[in-house]
């Protein structure tokens, strides 16, 4: 009976979070469709109406710009994230070999990380100019860092009998790497992977902002420059859509690999 009880709870659970959250977005834009709509109590070039020709809604269904925006920028965001995990993974491996390396590289890498990625965007303009080089750059940079960080940090924390085991086990060089390091280390670097992804994703969007380049960032500039805050906050509401999907599928994935690993049980 008590397990019976148990199982319906984890069960309804998540359910009634996800229900919780719906209800809290249609409260919250019920509430600006009375004050902006019904009531009107704000200019539309402040707080925009959800409907209408000054609407939020129309630059979803009207403004092509914002269609063709949303793939350049993923495009940008895979390209640059994949990127920085792989020359992450690479430098943290090298920095896992050595102490004094790692307490070098890695104390200006922690500096390096500590920099809003927005002030390093007009130096990478100097650098590239106006183009996807300098967009890149700064995904790059924002996104291998914490990768970087913690691959070398759990790489070198790993337990050293499970070192001894595998080696003793035949497990050598790259086999060590690939069969005892990496999966001792996998719960977190799967935390380490949505952490680059945020810092990337914020990186893209303040790149995209002050180039030239195609792209939600450059969405926001162009609702600025025009006043058109209904576009500016449309982008807004795109940026923060795209951004919770990616960290749920990841935050999932890394869920997973941490109960499989025992360190977390279904509440």
């Amino acid at each position: 009976m008590q397990q019976t009880i148990g199982s319906e709870r984890q069960v309804k659970k998540p359910i009634a979070l996800w229900v919780w959250n719906l209800v809290g977005l249609f409260v919250f834009l019920g509430l600006w469709f009375v004050a902006t709509d019904v009531l009107k109590l704000y200019k539309p070039y402040v707080i925009p109406p959800i409907l209408g020709e000054q609407g939020i809604l129309i630059e979803f269904t009207d403004n092509p710009a914002m269609w063709k925006s949303i793939p350049q920028s993923i495009m940008r965001i895979a390209i640059g994230y994949g990127t920085a995990v792989v020359l992450g993974s690479i430098v943290g491996i090298i920095l896992s070999i050595s102490t004094g390396l790692r307490g070098i590289v890695g104390g200006w890498l922690t500096a390096i990380q500590s920099v809003p990625s927005i002030a390093f965007v007009p130096l990478a303009i100097l650098w590239f100019g106006l183009n996807e080089k300098a967009v890149y750059f700064v995904v790059i940079l924002e996104g291998f860092i914490p990768v970087a960080l913690a691959i070398s940090s759990s790489l070198a924390n790993v337990s050293p009998s499970l070192r001894i085991a595998g080696r003793t086990l035949g497990a050598k060089g790259l086999g060590l790497y690939l069969k005892v390091l990496f999966p001792a280390s996998l719960p977190n670097l799967t935390t380490a992977l949505r952490t680059s992804w945020s810092f990337a994703w914020r990186a893209l969007i303040g790149g995209e902002l002050l180039t030239s380049n195609q792209g939600i960032g450059q969405l926001l500039e162009t609702g600025r420059n025009t006043s058109n805050s209904a576009l500016v906050i449309a982008t807004i509401f795109v940026i923060g859509t795209l951004g919770i999907v990616m960290d749920s599928v990841m935050r999932s994935w890394e869920t997973t690999i941490r109960r499989n690993y025992g360190l977390e049980v279904n509440a």
